[in-house]
C-alpha cells in the first residue's frame, strides 16, 4: 500500500511532464483573432484633431461607404513606418479616418507635415476610450469598416509595403 502512495505522486509528475512537452511540440498559432470582427463599431463621438475640425463620431460610418479606422498616435514609431502605406491607400482611393491616442493637436500637426496625411478626419481620443473600446491593444492598429458601420478585418501592427495589397482587398471585399 505504502508503494502505492509513492508511484500515484510519481504517475502524476510524469502525466504533467508529458502534457508540457506535447504542448510545447506543437506549432504557434501567430493569428491574433478579433473579437470584434462582424460586430458593429462602438459608438462614439470624440473632437476633431483640433479645435476648428469638426468632430467624429461612429456615425459617419454608416453611409454606405467602407472606410479604414487607423487608431495611430505621434509618440508610436512604427506609425512612421506605417505612413507610407497609408499614403498608398488614400492615392487608391481608400478614404481612412484617423484615431490619434493621448496626442494633442500641435504634436498631430507637426506628424502629419511631416509624414503625409491620408486622413479625411482624424479625431482625438483623449483617455483612449475608442482604442479599448475596439479592443485595440496598442498603435498602429487599422479597422476594414464597411457602409453599414460594421468592423469587417482588424490588421494588428504597422501596415508593411506587402500587406497594402491585402488590406486594399479587404477593403474592396467590405463594399
Amino acid at each position: 500500500m505504502k508503494r502505492l502512495w509513492l508511484i500515484i505522486p510519481l504517475a502524476l509528475f510524469a502525466l504533467f511532464l508529458g502534457l508540457a512537452a506535447y504542448q510545447m511540440a506543437q506549432p504557434k498559432d501567430e493569428l491574433v483573432r478579433s473579437a470584434m470582427i462582424g460586430k458593429p463599431l462602438p459608438a462614439f463621438d470624440l473632437p476633431g484633431r483640433d479645435d476648428e475640425a469638426p468632430r467624429v463620431a461612429s456615425a459617419m460610418f454608416t453611409d454606405g461607404q467602407p472606410r479604414l479606422l487607423n487608431v495611430w498616435a505621434t509618440w508610436c514609431v512604427p506609425c512612421i513606418a506605417e505612413a507610407p502605406q497609408l499614403e498608398a491607400l488614400e492615392e487608391r482611393g481608400v478614404p481612412i479616418v484617423g484615431i490619434a491616442i493621448r496626442d494633442d493637436p500641435q504634436a498631430m500637426a507637426q506628424f502629419l507635415s511631416r509624414y503625409g496625411d491620408p486622413y479625411v478626419a482624424i479625431a482625438r481620443d483623449d483617455i483612449a476610450e475608442v482604442q479599448l473600446a475596439l479592443g485595440s491593444s496598442g498603435v498602429p492598429e487599422t479597422f476594414v469598416i464597411d457602409g453599414d458601420g460594421i468592423i469587417r478585418y482588424q490588421h494588428i501592427g504597422d501596415i508593411r509595403p506587402n500587406q497594402v495589397d491585402e488590406i486594399y482587398a479587404e477593403w474592396e471585399a467590405a463594399k
